[in-house]
């Protein structure tokens, strides 16, 4: 059974989260939806700082001298797709089930943190101080989120990133690394026996990235997965191409640093490999870690996620939990279930209570 304040809490998470809804918030343009939460805060006399498009709050006894817990999510979303039905922009309760673009990513475990925050606010004997902060740009991986907002807070003993796990406890993410290639021949004419192809170079490389197996795998995150996701080339069926262009999407695992995994790959290959960044890194916690050990009493799972979040910008120790299923994000009708919201709120008040970290 439910504490009636957390049913509480969780009528004001849904009532929320309806509003977050029903105003655009698509990654760069979360103006407006940051202005919700600034309402939100002061109408509670909570005092709040921003950056850009981040909001943060700390709690009322925030003390310097405890370790702080982060609670944090984001509010921007992904351009609705064409195969909706309904409007992404209109909170719908069918069913058991609140429709709305952004419902379930991240929409669900940002409110649903926001209301354990909101349960933990007053308490003046926490062992930690919390940070609950609303962040943009999440969907791009972009510069002005969360990679700006940290640069603000004080230091960070641990994280809670909220995203739509069904309440199981992602205990390690794989990083992303996005490599552009190029491999280079000599232009000719095709009838003859002249140049050389671009293409069939390329092929050779693309050929080891789709089999290669790195040498150590991770114990929670499995092998690192390297796919070739774009190739261009060519520019007219007769002559021999001189260059040939491919992309590849490389999903990085604990058990190599990014800068060695761009190593292994160039040692490996003739084309040229210029990667966009390195800055999206694999991430884990622990399973000793208090909050894991706590989450496994409580009868969580633990399991290591595939999909990339705010973990990979953050430089410190952090856990990805939250109600909602990762399969329904970023597809058409999104939605999450109500009753899942009052259990994430519920989860995540019985992982901070007496937690030592």
């Amino acid at each position: 059974m439910m504490s009636s304040e957390i049913e509480q809490l969780g009528e004001i998470a849904i009532g929320f989260l309806k509003k977050l809804i029903g105003t655009p918030s698509l990654s760069k343009d979360e103006g407006k939806t940051l202005l919700l939460f600034e309402d939100f805060f002061r109408q509670r006399n909570i005092n709040f700082e921003t950056v850009k498009n981040n909001i943060w709050v700390k709690n009322k006894h925030f003390d310097s001298s405890k370790p702080t817990i982060l609670l944090n999510s984001h509010h921007d979303t992904v351009k609705p797709n064409v195969s909706y039905t309904k409007d992404p922009f209109a909170a719908e309760v069918v069913d058991g089930k609140l429709f709305g673009l952004g419902s379930n990513d991240a929409g669900g475990p940002l409110v649903s943190l926001l209301a354990t925050f909101l349960y933990f606010y007053e308490e003046s004997e926490l062992p930690y101080n919390l940070i609950f902060a609303a962040s943009a740009e999440e969907e791009i991986s972009g510069k002005d989120g969360i990679e700006l907002l940290i640069k603000w807070l004080p230091k960070i003993a641990l994280a809670i990133v909220g995203e739509p796990t069904l309440m199981d406890m992602a205990v390690a993410e794989k990083g992303l690394m996005v490599l552009d290639c190029k491999a280079i021949g000599v232009a000719g004419h095709a009838a003859r026996d002249e140049g050389k192809n671009a293409i069939y170079e390329a092929i050779e490389d693309i050929n080891w990235f789709r089999y290669y197996e790195f040498e150590k795998i991770s114990e929670s995150l499995g092998p690192i997965k390297m796919s070739v996701t774009v190739i261009n080339a060519g520019t007219q069926h007769n002559v021999v191409p001189d260059e040939c262009s491919f992309v590849v999407d490389v999903r990085a695992t604990d058990a190599y640093s990014l800068e060695e995994t761009l190593e292994i790959i160039k040692q490996n290959v003739k084309c040229e490999v210029k990667p966009r960044s390195v800055r999206l890194h694999p991430s884990g916690i622990s399973l000793e870690h208090p909050i894991v050990k706590k989450g496994i009493a409580l009868g969580m799972k633990t399991y290591g996620s595939p999909t990339l979040s705010d973990q990979a910008l953050m430089p410190f120790t952090s856990i990805k939990i939250g109600p909602g299923d990762s399969a329904r994000s970023h597809t058409a009708d999104e939605y999450i279930y109500v009753k899942e919201i009052y259990g994430g709120i519920k989860g995540y008040v019985e992982l901070l209570k007496g937690l030592r970290i």
